[in-house]
């Protein structure tokens, strides 16, 4: 399977029991989708299952999939959904992802962003220290949108899809990510 062929045409062609077809997708978001897991699941083992889990529902569901929406926003949807599962299971009695966050409601950056200057320079790898702190520092709601616009690249109608979320919401949610993590990183950098 050609790696220049449109998702779409790779899924068909999968479905079709093209197995070339499936690992040219799986090239295309592995990495992008695996970040995407892990950031939201906070940890790197959570986020390598529930990556996991992702492929292999999207393997239980090949026959199923019908073009209603690109493959990217089917996959994220997915990963949306085992998101969600997760954070139940964690919490039992709310998920983040579930919840719309308010910008007026929405709880300040955790005390986390407030590192000095000094004390950030010490780290080896303070830039990328500062990033992932004041991603994690961010609403989960506010976190997703933000990476699955920036990291995964999806447009906010797509990222309305795959939440079940408004788009005004999403673009709301994106932009004050946005403000949130340039307040945070100027404590850092």
């Amino acid at each position: 399977m050609h790696e220049a062929a449109c998702d779409e045409d790779l899924m068909r062609a999968w479905q079709r029991g093209n197995a070339a077809a499936f690992e040219v997708l799986y090239r295309r978001y592995r990495g992008s989708l695996y970040r995407f897991m892990v950031r939201q699941a906070g940890d790197e083992a959570a986020g390598e299952e529930l990556y996991h889990d992702v492929w292999m529902t999207l393997v239980r569901r090949r026959d199923d999939w019908t073009p209603t929406a690109t493959l990217k926003t089917y996959l994220y949807r997915i990963a949306h959904s085992r998101l969600v599962d997760h954070y139940r299971h964690r919490n039992r009695h709310s998920h983040p992802l579930d919840v719309a966050i308010d910008a007026d409601g929405a709880p300040e950056l955790a005390d986390t962003c407030t590192l000095s200057r000094a004390d950030a320079r010490w780290s080896a790898a303070s830039t990328a220290d500062a990033v992932r702190r004041c991603l994690d520092a961010l609403p989960p709601a506010q976190r997703e949108a933000f990476l699955l616009r920036e990291e995964s690249e999806l447009g906010l109608a797509e990222i309305a899809a795959v939440t079940g979320a408004e788009t005004e919401t999403i673009k709301s949610r994106v932009r004050y990510a946005i403000v949130r993590l340039r307040r945070c990183l100027e404590g850092w950098l």
